[in-house]
């Protein structure tokens, strides 16, 4: 029987993601968008713009177009129980139930369950419900700190001490959170990501990738969702070691089995944010999703029946299911509006020049006058692929530099000036 599946999000992952399933003749894609991207539209049958979060709109439209499984994007969805409510329509669902994915929409549950299961990996970590006990601790300390807000940021609230905050903004931050503050050690070294498929107790990984939080060239500048990324040919990091990333994958694996004594399986993409540090990888945190720029990167790669995957996801027979990544290199580079990450101006026109053979994934873009504009963050993100990962930044380079228009990107991103930099300090570290 075909699968009828229903995407829920707008952004260039989720482009990604359509991408992926609908090289499988046996899906036909449906999607719930907030915006009209048309990267995912071309993929899918029918769609509806319309808020990610809205329940009763989501089941109307899975009604409507007798959907039968669905993949979940961006964390908003999950938080809101996107997932419950189509399971208990009997839809099959690639992401964690509300409770399950409070490992990302609710970091001092994430800390607490690894303490409580004594999952290696976590950081020294503290907690607070109000602002005046948060600064009362860090007033008496000497070291740095990682400041957490509790709840979902979209990937911009964390605020390290000496790096990006001194002890005095830290507090005014801290003062404008509503939900509490997780405050924790400060990691020093490389992060990596490690992505893995989970049918509620199997683990399938994908390739190694490192993400660029900060804006400019050379890890300047604010904290953005991500300005782009790269994977090697080998699917891991040279700065990742075999016992690096076995330990990476048993605490991905320790998480599962926690959620699932907890009586709260995870079913999805489990994403693990890692700092390898001198003391081997530590939890930076943990995703209930793909990574956004991450999954272009992974996705780009596979190579398996889709339909496969998302059977074995939803029904548990992850252990059975062979998963293929090409051997091949990849760099992500985001394409953003002028002024972004703090004052991105929307509206502005653009064109895209030639690109092939970079795959090209939209993210937040609208129209006017039938022309393809920014919108109020990251643009839009190109993807090159290479026996080396000079081949694929070589790729992504020419391709970004097709477009015209008021937006811009990082260049350095999968140069091997960034890599060796990567390697020189870890070493350093160790």
């Amino acid at each position: 029987m075909d699968m009828r599946i229903l995407i829920v999000g707008s952004g260039g992952r989720e482009h990604a993601i359509a991408s992926a399933l609908g090289r499988s003749d046996r899906i036909t894609l449906f999607a719930v968008m907030s915006r009209k991207n048309p990267g995912i539209a071309e993929y899918t049958k029918e769609i509806r713009i319309g808020d990610e979060t809205g329940i009763p709109q989501i089941l109307s439209f899975a009604d409507d177009n007798a959907i039968t499984h669905a993949i979940i994007g961006p964390e908003a969805p999950l938080q809101a129980g996107v997932v419950d409510a189509l399971c208990e329509k009997g839809i099959r669902c690639i992401g964690p139930t509300r409770a399950a994915a409070r490992i990302e929409t609710d970091k001092a549950f994430c800390r607490d369950l690894m303490k409580r299961y004594a999952i290696p990996g976590c950081p020294d970590y503290r907690v607070f419900h109000d602002a005046a006990s948060a600064e009362a601790f860090l007033r008496t300390q000497k070291s740095d700190y990682a400041i957490k807000p509790i709840g979902l940021t979209g990937g911009k609230g964390v605020r390290i001490m000496g790096e990006h905050v001194d002890l005095d903004t830290s507090i005014e931050y801290i003062r404008l959170l509503q939900d509490g503050v997780v405050i924790e050690e400060r990691l020093i070294g490389e992060e990596f990501t490690l992505q893995a498929f989970c049918d509620g107790k199997t683990l399938i990984p994908m390739p190694l990738v490192q993400d660029h939080k900060r804006a400019f060239e050379g890890d300047t500048g604010p904290n953005t969702g991500g300005m782009g990324s790269y994977s090697l040919q080998t699917h891991t990091l040279p700065f990742v070691t075999q016992t690096d990333y076995k330990q990476a994958l048993h605490i991905m694996q320790k998480i599962i089995d926690a959620l699932a004594e907890e009586e709260t399986p995870f079913r999805g993409i489990l994403y693990g944010q890692f700092m390898n540090t001198s003391r081997g990888p530590m939890v930076i945190e943990c995703n209930a999703r793909f990574g956004d720029p991450e999954a272009m990167n992974v996705l780009t790669l596979l190579d398996s029946d889709p339909f496969d995957l998302v059977t074995a996801i939803t029904g548990g027979t992850l252990d059975s299911c062979e998963v293929r990544f090409k051997e091949l290199a990849t760099v992500c580079k985001y394409l953003v509006p002028q002024g972004y990450p703090d004052n991105p101006q929307s509206g502005k026109p653009i064109s895209i020049g030639h690109y092939y053979p970079a795959s090209l994934y939209y993210a937040n873009v609208g129209y006017k006058d039938r022309e393809i504009v920014t919108a109020s963050s990251r643009t839009l993100a190109f993807v090159g692929t290479g026996k080396t990962l000079a081949e694929a930044e070589i790729q992504a380079e020419n391709a970004a530099r097709s477009v015209d228009g008021e937006v811009w990107y990082r260049h350095d991103i999968g140069t091997d000036t960034v890599l060796q930099k990567r390697i020189a300090h870890l070493q350093e570290i160790r």
